[in-house]
C-alpha cells in the first residue's frame, strides 16, 4: 500500500513538472533537484547528477530519460513507462493540435502572416543553442576540427543518411585520444542485453514493416525512431536532422511550417521532442484529421521510445562502463559533431527567410536577449506572436 501511495505521489510530481518545466534540460535539472531530491528524497544529489550526466551522453531526450530513469529506480519498468506517458502528454496534445490547426489554416487559405516574426526568433533561438552547446562541449583543436567539418558536411550534403555517419566517425576519431583520459580501476562488466535487443528489434521490425506495407504512418514511426536513436545532446540537436529529412529531403512540410512549430514548442513546458508530434501531424495532412492524429502518435512514439529503451539498458552497468577511457574519449567526438550539426541548422533555417530588414534585426536581437538577459524563451515567442497580430 505504501508503495502505491509513493508511486501516485511521484506521478503527481511528474505532472507538476509537465506544466511548469520551461527552458530545456539545463533548466529542468534545477527543477528536478529541487522537487525530486530536496523535497521528496527519491534519490540524493550525487545520484541525480550522475544520472543526468549519463542521459546527456546517451541518444535521446535528456530530461525525459532522467525522469523515466528515476521512475525506473523507484518502481521498475511499469512506473517508468507511466512516467514517460504523464511527462509527454500535455506538450504532445498541444503540438498535435497545432499541426492540425496549421493544416486547416492552409486549406481554408487563412493567412499565417501573424507568425512572420516568430520565424526569425526561432532562427535566433537555434543560433543561441548552437553557441551555448559549442561553448560547453567543444574543447581543444580536435573538437574544433570535428565541429567545423560536421557543420560544413551537414550544410552541403542535405540528406538524413549523413548524420549517423558523422556521429560514428566523430566518436571513432576522438576515441584515439583515449590516453588523455585518466585511468580508473575497472570491475566486472555484467550486461543484461534485453532492452538493447528490444531497441534493435523494434528498429528492424519498423524498417521491414514500412518497406513491406509502404504505410506512411509506419514509415513516420521508423524515421523518428531512427532519429531518436541518433540524437546526442537533447532537443536542439534534433532540429537539423528533422529539418533535413522532412523539409529538404521529403518535403512533408514547408520551412515556414517547420519554424512555426519549432517556435511554439520553445514556448511550451515539457520535452522539446514533442515537436515530433507537430511534424507527424502535418506529414499526414492529405489523409484527414484522424490520420494526422495517428501520424502524431507514431512520430512521438518513434522519437521517445529508443531513448527509453537505451537508458534502461545502460543504467544497469553504467558505473563500470564509464571507467573505460575509450568510451569517455569517444563521447567528446560525438558531442563536437552534434554541435556542428546545430551550427549548420542555424544557417539552413536562415536561408528560407524573406530578405526583409526586420528579420536581420530580430535574429541577432533574440540571440543577444537570450545571452545577456534572463528573459525566458516563451516570453519572446509570445511577444513575436502578438507583434505579428498587431502589425
Amino acid at each position: 500500500m505504501f508503495k502505491k501511495v509513493r508511486y501516485y505521489i511521484f506521478l503527481r510530481d511528474v505532472a507538476i513538472l509537465t506544466i511548469s518545466a520551461f527552458g530545456g534540460p539545463q533548466a529542468h535539472f534545477g527543477m528536478l533537484l529541487e522537487l525530486m531530491v530536496k523535497k521528496r528524497g527519491y534519490l540524493d544529489e550525487k545520484e541525480l547528477i550522475e544520472l543526468h550526466a549519463l542521459c546527456q551522453i546517451l541518444p535521446g531526450p535528456t530530461s525525459t530519460q532522467t525522469l523515466t530513469a528515476i521512475g525506473f529506480k523507484i518502481g521498475g519498468p511499469p512506473l517508468a513507462y507511466l512516467t514517460l506517458l504523464v511527462w509527454l502528454t500535455p506538450a504532445f496534445l498541444i503540438m498535435t493540435f497545432a499541426g492540425i490547426a496549421i493544416t486547416v489554416f492552409n486549406e481554408d487559405q487563412i493567412s499565417l502572416e501573424f507568425t512572420k516574426y516568430i520565424h526569425p526568433i526561432a532562427v535566433g533561438i537555434v543560433g543561441y543553442s548552437a553557441f551555448t552547446i559549442i561553448k560547453k562541449v567543444v574543447k581543444g583543436p580536435l573538437a574544433i576540427v570535428l565541429m567545423i567539418a560536421s557543420a560544413l558536411i551537414s550544410f552541403y550534403i542535405q540528406t538524413p543518411y549523413v548524420f549517423p555517419i558523422l556521429l560514428i566517425v566523430g566518436g571513432g576519431v576522438s576515441a584515439f585520444n583515449f590516453r588523455k583520459q585518466p585511468r580508473e580501476e575497472k570491475g566486472e562488466l555484467n550486461i543484461n542485453w534485453s532492452n538493447f535487443i528490444l531497441w534493435a528489434g523494434v528498429f528492424l521490425f519498423a524498417a521491414v514493416l514500412g518497406g513491406v506495407t509502404n504505410s506512411l504512418g509506419v514509415r513516420i514511426f521508423e524515421n523518428f525512431y531512427r532519429n531518436g536513436s541518433l540524437i546526442f545532446g537533447g532537443g536542439q540537436v534534433l532540429i537539423p536532422l528533422l529539418y533535413t529529412e522532412f523539409v529538404e529531403f521529403k518535403s512533408y512540410l514547408t520551412s515556414e511550417e517547420f519554424l512555426s512549430g519549432f517556435a511554439l514548442v520553445q514556448a511550451l513546458p515539457g520535452p522539446v521532442f514533442s515537436f515530433s508530434a507537430f511534424i507527424g501531424a502535418i506529414s499526414l495532412k492529405e489523409f484527414g484529421v484522424y490520420s494526422q492524429i495517428f501520424g502524431a502518435i507514431m512520430a512521438a512514439l518513434g522519437v521517445f521510445l529508443p531513448g527509453t529503451f537505451l537508458i534502461f539498458f545502460v543504467i544497469r552497468f553504467w558505473e563500470e562502463l564509464k571507467k573505460y577511457r575509450i568510451i569517455r574519449a569517444s563521447i567528446d567526438g560525438v558531442s563536437a559533431v552534434s554541435s556542428g550539426m546545430i551550427l549548420a541548422a542555424t544557417f539552413l533555417l536562415f536561408l528560407p527567410l524573406q530578405s526583409e530588414p526586420i528579420n536581420y534585426v530580430i535574429m541577432p536581437a533574440t540571440f543577444l536577449i537570450l545571452a545577456f538577459t534572463k528573459i525566458p524563451t516563451p516570453i519572446l515567442i509570445l511577444v513575436g506572436l502578438v507583434a505579428g497580430v498587431l502589425i
